[in-house]
């Protein structure tokens, strides 16, 4: 694999400040191929995305996640893209880093661990807590450590990108490709890289509030296909939770009052949320079964599907070295002889 494989994607709204300087800095080494997919911004992004040598595209809808989608989808060629910020904070040289285990083949999806290198001041305390956060929710939930699953400096083939249901426009979308990767049990490597502090006149997009928000909304989302047990197993455990509790001061009003204390209503509520705590739980178990055989059987059909083309592959080209084959000295004689 060589740099023309690889396709630079910088997703931007508003980074005047940084773009020259990073599409420059990652044509420095040697990635020619830069897209610049910038999302409505008013301040000459665009414009300096072009002259320092990078192919720009507007971006139809919002949100980070619409463009990427978009880029891949629609806008790269090449097998492999290059995904990265364009507000300075991810060094070109650690683009090789990145790009080692997929063309070692070791790996279709590569995450850079921003936590491996951070530089003071790279991210507030809020943030670091939030995403400390996110890794441990994303940890329990779906059984995989991915060390940092909101890295927006990762490297991964097209191919892998296409099999994934990516429906967020936000900043959700780097928590939508790690839980798709461990729902298609994709190879993902996780590499260290160094993550910078933001220029002072480079004005971050992030709200650590609402896109928190959003992110964790998403990782519990998700979990219904890929983890529902611990989907409905959750708001199974409330729902017991509070029917238990329920049921205990009834039957301490019951049994320690003189006279007993009944509590009809308050009974029959214990009751329904015991009884809704159960059914949860059961529900997310045979779910869980049902996601585990589906994709026990869409990994076998994967499989199946790249040994056919494997097999189309080889007799293809083996058909059109017969066609090139020279003629034999037979062949050749026979030829001669028919024109004497």
């Amino acid at each position: 694999m060589d740099s023309g494989d690889v396709c630079v994607l910088l997703p931007t709204m508003n980074e005047a400040a940084t773009v020259a300087d990073v599409v420059g800095g990652f044509r420095e080494h040697g990635f020619e191929n830069v897209l610049v997919v910038d999302g409505h911004s008013t301040d000459g992004t665009r414009e300096l995305a072009r002259e320092a040598g990078a192919r720009v595209v507007r971006q139809r809808g919002r949100g980070k996640g619409q463009a990427v989608r978009q880029a891949v989808l629609e806008e790269i060629r090449t097998p492999v893209v290059l995904m990265a910020d364009a507000d300075g904070t991810y060094r070109p040289e650690d683009a090789e880093r990145l790009l080692e285990p997929i063309e070692s083949g070791r790996a279709e999806h590569v995450v850079g661990d921003r936590f491996a290198d951070m530089e003071p001041g790279a991210m507030s305390r809020l943030n670091r807590v939030g995403n400390r956060l996110a890794n441990t929710v994303f940890r329990i939930v779906h059984g995989r450590d991915l060390g940092d699953i909101l890295s927006g400096y990762r490297a991964f083939t097209r191919a892998s990108f296409r099999r994934y249901r990516l429906a967020a426009d936000g900043f959700g979308i780097e928590t939508e490709l790690a839980v798709e990767a461990v729902k298609h049990d994709t190879r993902v490597a996780v590499v260290p890289i160094t993550y910078r502090a933001r220029p002072d006149e480079s004005e971050t997009n992030l709200n650590p509030v609402t896109d928190g928000g959003r992110i964790f909304l998403t990782l519990y989302r998700l979990a219904k296909t890929s983890n529902p047990l611990f989907y409905f197993g959750s708001v199974g455990a409330v729902s017991l939770a509070a029917g238990l509790g329920v049921a205990a001061f009834v039957a301490a009003e019951w049994f320690l009052r003189t006279p007993p204390v009944s509590h009809e209503v308050l009974a029959v509520v214990g009751a329904a949320g015991i009884i809704l705590g159960v059914q949860l739980f059961v529900f997310g178990v045979l779910s869980d079964v049902v996601v585990t055989a589906t994709r026990e059987q869409t990994r076998r059909l994967e499989e199946l599907l790249e040994r056919r083309l494997e097999e189309t592959t080889s007799t293809s080209q083996s058909g059109s070295e017969e066609r090139q084959e020279p003629p034999t000295e037979r062949q050749s004689a026979g030829h001669d002889g028919s024109e004497r």
